[in-house]
């Protein structure tokens, strides 16, 4: 059975950082794009950051470029997405994402496996 699981989410402060780490289990997905998004209250689901397979390519969402870093091991079958200079706006569940098609669909919200998620709260 396939797992994703978030974990590194918390409550900090504007300004501060944090580390979110999504490890898989079931299956290896070193050969996939990993992703991440996130959903806030009253919100739709959105795309925040993607990894293709060898961490070779990237790709952010606007509001986050310049402040957050998506990485991967895949020896540990882990995707992380490194949270800096953290706003308010940034407030959501986080969630990590594999996609399994050749050519990754996960900027357009398409993912094969979805993460439970992990909370991130950020105090004004």
């Amino acid at each position: 059975q396939v797992q994703l699981v978030e974990s590194g989410g918390g409550l900090v402060q504007a300004g501060d950082s944090l580390r979110l780490s999504c490890t898989a289990s079931g299956r290896t997905f070193s050969n996939y794009a990993m992703g991440w998004f996130r959903q806030a209250p009253g919100k739709k689901r959105e795309f925040v950051a993607s990894i293709s397979w060898n961490g070779g390519n990237t790709y952010y969402a606007d509001s986050v470029k310049g402040r957050f870093t998506i990485s991967r091991d895949n020896a540990k079958n882990t995707v992380y997405l490194q949270m800096n200079s953290l706003k308010p706006e940034d407030a959501a569940v986080y969630y990590c994402a594999v996609d399994l098609s050749p050519v990754s669909r996960l900027r357009l919200g398409i993912a094969n496996y979805w993460g439970q998620g992990t909370q991130v709260t950020v105090s004004a």
